[in-house]
Parts: structure tokens; sequence; C-alpha cells
């Protein structure tokens, strides 16, 4: 019970600074001091930590879901005085995940940064995130002049991250890559979809292409081929293999590029553009596309149409995805492979059960 109070009451001054806007002020009787009844629904067990702490860093946005495994109510002396910590969760690595949820006066928010971050760093912590909300920007300035950093920004916050040992820090950088795709869409008569563009490099200039674009955050690359050809021509498709895929550097502000070429069959052939990113759309002789004077100059169309060419004489053979399971997370993934040659091979026994279904015939 005394630890179910000592928490009530931490949140009931949390309470009044917020609509008083004043500094918090921690007042505790002599000699009170607040330590959690393990056996409370606000406590964790150690091996309940390491499974948490597991699931957390497996989300792609490092985000702090599970408030249970949260410090709540810490308090740590700092110049004579007592000051509320954080609440965070490890991060599996020796780390720790600050998420920000509610208002703090500045002051308050640097003294309690200052007061965690020696706590931390007397329990061997290395590595500090603090995933900052939009509406708590107010909060930025005191933990850069603390010595963070910025680590990456979505629509809605920043991660700012810290490190506490004095050595060279060995935290994650920042994804540094996206990814596109272009989709080689034929149908039984060897005519190819293209598009001719609104926005963009090639607009204006009567070209011919085909369908592209960039993956959606947490989007395989089939599915992205077939959204990005349903978007932009209203055809319904079905995806059949990647046929090859270009690396470049120092593209998007400046990040590096994967793109795919894939090969998807069309389930419907009725076009409707999309008018806001699309001038024109149409089902075109392949022998007609691939003689544009823009397809012969541009290296990179030269080799879609010639690796799309040999697909079409089956000479070439393209990865195929196929559904996996893990032995670290619940989540299934793909992996792209050349499944005719994969299970041929598992057919003359050289190697296990075939496990894919072969998608690759036109």
């Amino acid at each position: 019970m005394l630890a179910s109070r000592a928490v009530s009451l931490s949140f009931f001054h949390t309470s009044i600074a917020l609509r008083t806007g004043r500094n918090r002020i921690l007042i505790r009787p002599a000699r009170l001091t607040f330590r959690p009844n393990l056996s409370s629904r606000h406590s964790i067990s150690g091996d309940s930590k390491v499974r948490h702490s597991r699931k957390l860093i497996s989300r792609r946005t490092m985000s702090n879901s599970a408030n249970q495994s949260s410090v709540v109510g810490s308090i740590f002396p700092e110049q004579g005085q007592d000051v509320e910590l954080l609440n965070f969760v490890n991060d599996g690595y020796g780390g720790v995940i600050v998420e920000m949820k509610v208002p703090m006066d500045p002051t308050a928010f640097a003294s309690s940064l200052r007061a965690s971050i020696s706590s931390w760093r007397k329990k061997g912590i290395r590595g500090v995130w603090i995933k900052m909300p939009i509406n708590l920007a107010n909060l930025i300035q005191p933990a850069v002049e603390q010595g963070f950093w910025y680590h990456h920004a979505e629509q809605n916050y920043l991660m700012l991250a810290y490190w506490i040992p004095d050595t060279k820090h060995t935290l994650p950088l920042n994804a540094s890559h996206r990814i596109g795709v272009g989709a080689f869409v034929i149908n039984d008569n060897r005519e190819v979809l293209v598009v001719q563009e609104r926005v963009g490099k090639l607009r204006g200039i009567g070209m011919w292409k085909f369908v592209t674009g960039v993956l959606d955050p947490g989007e395989y690359i089939h599915d992205g081929a077939i959204r990005e050809v349903k978007e932009e021509t209203g055809v319904e498709t079905e995806f059949l293999e990647v046929l090859a895929f270009r690396q470049s550097h120092m593209t998007f502000f400046d990040k590096s590029d994967i793109f795919f070429i894939c090969m998807l069959r069309p389930l419907s052939f009725d076009i409707k553009i999309q008018e806001s990113e699309i001038e024109a759309a149409r089902w075109m002789p392949i022998e007609e596309f691939a003689s544009q004077p823009f397809v012969e100059k541009h290296q990179l169309l030269k080799y879609m149409v010639d690796i799309s060419m040999a697909k079409i004489g089956r000479g070439y053979t393209g990865l195929t995805p196929v559904r996996i399971s893990s032995a670290f997370t619940d989540r299934l993934s793909h992996i792209y492979v050349n499944i005719g040659d994969l299970n041929q091979n598992n057919q003359d026994g050289s190697g296990s059960n075939s496990c894919c279904e072969d998608k690759s015939k036109m």
C-alpha cells in the first residue's frame, strides 16, 4: 500500500505543476523514502524486463508503449535537493529509452535530465535515447545543452541521442537508404504499361516510362510495386519477380538509394490515371518503347529493357518473394530467391525439401 500511495502522490504533484504552470516542487516528509513494492502492480520481474526489452527493440520506431517497465517516481539527490528521475525502459543494448509524453517546465526537465544521466552513469548505462514529440519541442534545447544530438526525425517526433562513457559512441546511425521500385508490366500482346509524368524531371518532354515510386515505411518491395501501378494507372497486377536492382548514393537529401526493377502480370487492362502525378498512360508495344531516343541514351532504362526482353524469352530468371519466419521475432518477413533453380536443386536430391511455390511463370 505504501508503494501505491507514493506513486499516487507523485502523480498528484505532477498534475498540480501542470495546472499552475510553476516548477514542480517535490515535498516529502522527513525520512520518507519511496521503495517500490515488488509485489504491487507497478513492479515487473527481471525476466519480464528482458522479454519486454527484446520486444521493444524489434519495434521500428523504438516506441515505449509498455509503461509498466518504466521507472516511476524515482528520486535522486542533486545539489542538496531531491530531483525526480525521468521514466525510461532499457533498450536491450546497455542503454535506455526515454519517451517524453507529459509537458514539463524546461528548467525542471533540465534538472531531471542531469540527475537521470548521473544515475545512469553509476549503473553503467551507455547510450540514451529521448523520443521527443513535436508538442514538447520546447524541451529540445535543454537536452541539446546537456550534450544530446539529433539522431533522426519523423513527422511527429524527434529522436535525440547521448553517449555517457568517455569513449567513441557505438550507437547505430540513422537510416541511410530509401527504397524505390520500377514496375515492368507486360500483357500477352507484348505491350508494356507506360506513363508520362505530370511532375518530376521527365515532365513535358513526351517521354514514356515504366511506373516508378518509393516504398512506404514498413512496405515490402512486391507490395509497393503493386500499389504504385494501381495508384498511377488503375491497373490491377500480380507480382512475379525482382529482375534486378540498382544502388546509388548522394541522392534524395544526400541519402543512398536502392531501386528494384520488378516484373508484374496485369490482372486488368482498363487505365485510369492518377491525374495529380500522371499526364498520360497507355499500353505500348515493347519494341516501340525500346526505340525511344531517351531510352537508348539512359543506361538504366536500356538495361531495364534488355532484362525485360531476356525475361520474355525465358532466358532470364529473377527473384521471387517467399514468406519466412524467424527465431527472434513472431513477425514474418520475405526472402527473394530464384525459386526455379532452388526447387530444381531440391528435386535433384542435393538440397532440402521444396519450400517455395514457383510464381515465375508468365
